[in-house]
């Protein structure tokens, strides 16, 4: 059975909400600095690029690399798609169709929180982070290098016995959830913020603000954050910073997608030691072998005992 890709429609859709949220904003004086223009036609270069980069890479890696861990891990006995565990591979009853979805989901997780925690990673996605601004045109700011090993994440899913196709749609449909969080013009959605991942939640997300920090990485639920530690609630008093703390400070588009790239390697050279090697490329962002720098981990701890004995400290405010 063969589904056409949700983001072959999505595309078209992207652009005309993006145009309806510049709009409105535009006639609103509340939201009228929601947009810059500059960072809009940066967000919209890298998003193109990606999209032309996804239907070359990403889609037909995926399709490949899902087809070939599929039939390697249930070939075919008697005709039928058998896993090496003995059971028939799923099909596309419509029970089948949620768990791949939770599966994607829990998938969508850990892809997303590896891409805050592992430094190399970060250094691709930070693209997405980069604007100072959150609106729907910062959902389609993408990083292009992503696509080279999202794919990797996922294929557990064929493995187990989900159809290749299946496994496509649902990041598929993960992605159309994904754009629309990016908005503030939402507000709380009220019982639906218990177990969704909603637009407040993403706007945390987007934050730099140090209690913010690597927090809400769900897809469409905020289960697997709240079950590993990194879901917290947009808190109305805090008067969120959006962005990056190290920005690469342009709207050029090379700037930002190779911009921590270019850090890595600058801190590779501080020290002659392998393994401080190894942690500035793999380590978490901000480790540092000599304290110069701190990960988050470790602003946010410095950020809670300066708030333990600065009950007035509300809120943080990068640097």
């Amino acid at each position: 059975m063969e589904f056409t890709n949700p983001l072959f429609y999505g595309g078209p859709c992207f652009i005309i909400f993006i145009l309806l949220e510049l709009t409105y904003s535009k006639n609103h004086d509340e939201h009228h600095d929601l947009y810059d223009w500059n960072d809009l036609f940066a967000s919209g270069f890298m998003g193109v690029g990606s999209a032309i980069l996804a239907a070359l890479l990403k889609t037909i890696s995926a399709i490949v690399i899902f087809e070939f861990v599929f039939n390697v891990f249930n070939p075919e006995v008697n005709g039928v798609a058998t896993n090496i565990f003995g059971y028939a591979a799923f099909g596309y009853a419509w029970y089948v169709w949620l768990l791949c979805q939770l599966a994607d989901d829990f998938t969508y997780y850990w892809f997303h929180r590896a891409n805050h925690e592992i430094r190399i990673l970060w250094a691709a996605h930070i693209v997405h982070h980069s604007s100072d601004n959150f609106n729907l045109g910062t959902a389609v700011r993408n990083g292009w290098f992503t696509l080279l090993y999202k794919p990797l994440f996922y294929m557990w899913m064929p493995a187990i016995g989900f159809r290749p196709e299946m496994v496509v749609f649902c990041l598929g449909i993960e992605a159309l959830w994904q754009f629309q969080l990016h908005t503030v013009l939402l507000p709380k959605l009220g019982i639906f913020e218990k177990f969704m991942n909603t637009h407040t939640m993403h706007q945390v997300h987007h934050a730099q603000n140090v209690e913010y920090l690597d927090k809400n990485h769900g897809g469409f639920l905020n289960i697997f954050d709240r079950m590993f530690g990194t879901w917290l609630e947009l808190d109305d008093t805090i008067d969120v910073k959006y962005g990056v703390i190290h920005a690469p400070n342009s709207n050029n588009p090379i700037v930002i997608l190779t911009h921590e790239f270019k850090d890595i390697w600058n801190d590779l050279k501080k020290s002659p030691k392998w393994s401080h090697k190894f942690m500035y490329i793999f380590g978490p962002p901000g480790w540092s072998h000599d304290g110069s720098t701190m990960t988050v981990k470790q602003q946010q701890r410095m950020f809670n005992k300066q708030k333990s004995e600065n009950p007035e400290l509300a809120y943080s405010r990068p640097n």
